[in-house]
């Protein structure tokens, strides 16, 4: 068998005319190149439509008894799962008016009777071979379209890994817990969902930039991996030259970033992101904090986000050489800092989501396992020289 022919065999047409006669001729003409299916009526048509294998070509007398052609071609026109098979009237209908029409109603050819069986098949072959073209064309584009979100799906991933790696690293050297991680993530989802309609954020946040600052989140601390352990797992207070080595791990953090970010070679709107809460999430509203002295706007909104996060967590966690503070009084400690430590908006979406806060405190609280790490950290660093 032959290309063509392999080609022909391959394609059904539908013949859907009420005279028994001209289904057989129309049979015997096709029969050597296309698979048949034949209907005596519009309404058979749709039935034989309904099933599972769909044919590649319609070739539809127009007046028919119950539901003429034009009805016919309408309806299948107005569903999705036929709309894209190609329809040929074929009629006894000669007005250029009736073939206008005809063609209105999505078909691609009109053939009149007494039919040419040249005419005829040179016609078909030409609907076919097009209908194929078209076919092959959608099938790669469908599969274009899946490749294209099998592979966001994987950067995503790898995004996602490297950030939990990343985090995790930082991890190991803190005496912190990866539920801080988590814990402040949340945090800063919550407060971003409450702002993005108020008037001073919404510029900034939309599903994108929120779902990139949940993602970015766990890399606020990545800086204190370059905080030597005397420092970093101190129990008590800092003495004034540890705090200044301590505070450098904002710029320990940005750096970090921006040169993983430099090494890709590319902007990425996540690592955008991670670079300004780790930079500037220790700045105050009202220009008291680190490592710039920023004040009010200037301190970016992701930052300022954070702020609030970090400090609420930092409040509520117990640790090994603390317990941590009453839910309650935190809240207080928060709605003191208003306008002094926090923006003032941020500060109050805040308030007006303890409930969350809270409710994300317990789903991600430290276990005993997380405190006898903190334990172990401590016992290292104290038996260093």
């Amino acid at each position: 068998m032959s290309a063509e022919q392999s080609h022909y065999h391959r394609a059904t047409i539908l013949v859907v005319d009420d005279t028994p006669d001209n289904l057989m001729l129309m049979t015997d003409l096709l029969k050597d190149r296309y698979r048949i299916k034949a209907a005596n009526s519009g309404e058979k048509a749709l039935r034989v439509l309904q099933g599972d294998s769909l044919p590649d070509l319609i070739l539809l007398d127009v007046m028919m008894p119950g539901l003429s052609g034009h009805e016919v071609a309408s309806l299948l026109k107005h569903d999705p799962r036929t709309c894209d098979i190609p329809i040929i009237f074929l009629t006894a209908l000669a007005a250029i008016e009736d073939e206008i029409h005809g063609l209105e109603l999505g078909a691609v050819d009109y053939i009149t009777k007494p039919i040419s069986p040249p005419l005829v098949l040179a016609r078909v072959d030409t609907q076919i071979k097009i209908k194929a073209a078209a076919d092959f064309l959608r099938d790669q584009n469908d599969y274009l379209e899946q490749e294209v979100e099998r592979r966001t799906r994987e950067v995503m991933a790898i995004q996602d890994v490297t950030i939990q790696a990343m985090a995790s690293l930082a991890e190991t050297r803190d005496n912190e817990t990866g539920n801080h991680i988590r814990r402040t993530q949340h945090y800063v989802k919550v407060l971003a969902e409450q702002l993005r309609d108020h008037p001073r954020f919404r510029h900034f946040l939309n599903d994108e930039t929120i779902r990139l600052l949940f993602k970015s989140a766990p890399l606020h601390d990545i800086g204190k991996i370059g905080i030597p352990d005397h420092i970093l797992l101190k129990p008590g207070r800092f003495t004034e030259e540890e705090f200044e080595i301590m505070k450098t791990h904002t710029t320990l953090g940005r750096d970090a970033i921006q040169h993983a970010e430099d090494q890709l070679g590319i902007r990425v709107d996540f690592l955008c992101l991670a670079k300004e809460i780790a930079y500037s999430h220790q700045e105050k509203w009202d220009g008291s904090g680190y490592p710039q002295g920023l004040a009010a706007d200037d301190i970016p909104i992701s930052a300022r986000l954070m702020a609030v996060a970090d400090v609420y967590d930092a409040l509520i966690s117990r640790r090994v050489y603390k317990q941590g503070m009453p839910h309650e009084e935190a809240v207080e400690i928060i709605r003191q800092g208003r306008g002094s430590h926090f923006d003032p908006d941020v500060c109050d979406a805040f308030l007006a989501n303890v409930g969350q806060f809270q409710a994300i405190a317990e789903r991600f609280a430290d276990s005993d396992q997380d405190m006898a790490r903190q334990l172990a950290a401590l016992e290292r660093i104290a038996q260093d020289p």
